[in-house]
């Protein structure tokens, strides 16, 4: 995707308040939520390369830097002309994020609740949401004043903590209704519809993320939530890039290297633990993720932690 070279003067001095209230508020990248639920300032002053992650559904935005994630082999960039959604839950490859101490990268995530979501299109009645063809649950759109404008009040809020628990909800409500209403908001209606193929289709995500670890019959899984097989593995594949069995992999795969860099596990520990029956395979496909066998990659993750 081009990225232009500037925002325009309105939505600069909106961008430059962004950043500032992200630098002021912000802690480590890994530490807790803000004093707003469901939302996470971070500020990275140091490059990150190749970090395989499960994505929950969020809005993301960055008032300074630039950040590149992969999904499969499709790659997404945004920056502070471009916002992202992840409207279901992705294990993304690699993540690529640009930032020094001399520029750091700031930005903030929204945590997005379906249910939330279904919630405000029952009060709001029909929203005229464009009618498109099904895509993925992850889009890259550009950034508007309006949206902008609400995510500024609602950080502003930081500054009077007594303002939060009644005013919060209302510009999170906003918030939503501006996504919705976005060129991409079909999106996140579709994941809201109980009754949407794109709606079971995350209850099928849901599943395997509940049960990563236990044997995969895509006739069981498509029974489980009221789909064909092949209507199943087209949509599934049409939202996440990747097949059920794929999308099982990259869970199996991520699990079992948090458990040997956090917990110690050796291998073939973590490979059992995480439903692999067979050691070698397991080594063959953490190799094409990571890069490198396990013993390698822990020892590698392990001295760059030093």
């Amino acid at each position: 995707m081009p990225i232009a070279p500037s925002l325009d003067p309105h939505l600069e001095v909106q961008r430059q308040e962004l950043a500032d209230l992200i630098a002021r508020h912000a802690g480590d990248p890994y530490g807790p939520a803000s004093a707003i639920d469901n939302l996470f300032l971070v500020r990275y002053t140091e490059n990150i390369r190749s970090v395989p992650t499960l994505a929950q559904p969020a809005l993301c935005i960055l008032a300074q830097g630039s950040k590149s994630l992969f999904l499969g082999d499709e790659q997404y960039a945004y920056d502070p002309l471009h916002y992202m959604v992840v409207s279901v839950t992705l294990p993304l490859s690699a993540v690529k994020l640009d930032a020094s101490p001399q520029r750091p990268s700031l930005g903030l995530r929204m945590d997005l609740d379906p249910a939330e979501i279904s919630q405000l299109i029952a009060d709001s009645g029909p929203m005229l949401v464009p009618n498109r063809p099904y895509g993925r649950g992850l889009y890259v759109e550009k950034t508007d004043g309006a949206l902008l404008d609400a995510l500024l009040r609602l950080l502003r809020l930081l500054d009077t903590p007594r303002d939060i628990a009644m005013l919060a909800p209302l510009v999170r409500r906003e918030i939503l209704y501006r996504l919705l209403r976005g060129p991409q908001g079909y999106r996140l209606y579709e994941i809201a519809l109980a009754n949407s193929q794109t709606h079971r289709v995350c209850q099928a995500i849901s599943w395997l993320n509940d049960n990563y670890q236990r044997p995969l019959r895509i006739e069981d899984l498509a029974r489980e939530v009221n789909l064909s097989v092949s209507t199943l593995h087209h949509r599934f594949k049409a939202v996440t890039s990747m097949s059920p069995l794929q999308y099982q992999k990259q869970l199996r795969l991520q699990e079992a290297r948090r458990l040997m860099l956090n917990e110690g596990l050796e291998a073939a520990v973590a490979a059992y633990r995480v439903g692999y029956e067979s050691p070698s395979q397991f080594s063959r496909e953490y190799s094409r993720l990571y890069g490198a066998p396990p013993i390698r990659d822990m020892a590698r993750l392990r001295s760059s932690a030093v």
